[in-house]
């Protein structure tokens, strides 16, 4: 692709959204399971110390750039990138494509039921069915499995005959499931790794108000609301360092 560059040393593509929606139309048309990857600041700085994810994000059909600190980084070192494509959104625009197309989709991840709720999954698949009534959801499954239980899970998402699959697992361990098992989906033509959004779907958790999505602060929003998450926050500016004072050197390793 020539829109794919590296950002110390990992692959991002710099597109915008109207662009990436293309490649994922492209990619539903292909035979075989093509992966979408998510990166944002910190899992571009945990790929760089995780050989495998790294190479799992190079292999992806389309490498979204998910976060704020992408766009500041790809000014630093002089690519085109004018917006992030948050993973959220554009899991609205492939919803969107699928009900638009009467292809299929299948949740897997998230919390599962308890006594007092069903499962995250299930409740995003009810949301999804009321924003976009034609969408047909294939299936779901929730997110907390033993690795004895993976083949009975790709069983499932084969079995249900869905075109695409969304798995909300958090990375790195939404990309490696799907790294893992690219090979033995039949009807799924894509997959995505989206974290959280099937719990912001859900309703479970909130989003940042519009006006920190707009201007890039939603990671500002979810610390006022979880200070517990301060050490995850701190690679963020650990991310920008690397790129001001190593990025020039790494962009095109």
């Amino acid at each position: 692709m020539d829109k794919r560059k590296k950002i110390l040393g990992i692959d991002v593509d710099i597109i915008n959204k109207d662009e990436a929606l293309e490649i994922f139309k492209e990619l539903m048309g292909k035979e075989g399971f093509d992966m979408i990857v998510t990166p944002n600041s910190e899992i571009i700085e945990n790929a760089t110390r995780d050989a495998e994810l790294a190479a799992l994000i190079s292999e992806a059909g389309l490498i979204i750039p998910d976060g704020i600190g992408l766009v500041y980084a790809s000014k630093i070192l002089g690519y085109d990138l004018s917006e992030r494509v948050t993973g959220v959104d554009f899991l609205t625009e492939i919803l969107a494509y699928l009900s638009d197309t009467g292809k299929s989709i299948y949740l897997f991840g998230s919390k599962p039921a308890n006594e007092e709720t069903e499962s995250v999954a299930d409740m995003a698949a009810s949301k999804m069915k009321e924003k976009f009534p034609q969408l047909r959801i294939a299936g779901t499954h929730h997110g907390y499995f033993k690795q004895e239980d993976e083949s009975a899970i790709v069983s499932d998402i084969n079995a249900s005959g869905a075109d695409f699959l969304c798995v909300a697992l958090g990375s790195p361990k939404q990309e490696k499931f799907m790294k893992a098992h690219a090979s033995e989906f039949t009807s799924v033509r894509a997959g995505i790794g989206v974290g959280g959004s099937l719990d912001v779907w859900a309703g479970t958790v909130k989003r940042a108000p519009e006006f920190y999505q707009k201007h890039g602060l939603e990671w500002l929003y979810r610390f006022a609301k979880q200070p517990s998450r301060w050490k995850r926050m701190l690679r963020l500016p650990v991310f920008m360092g690397k790129v001001v004072f190593g990025g020039r050197n790494t962009n095109n390793l």
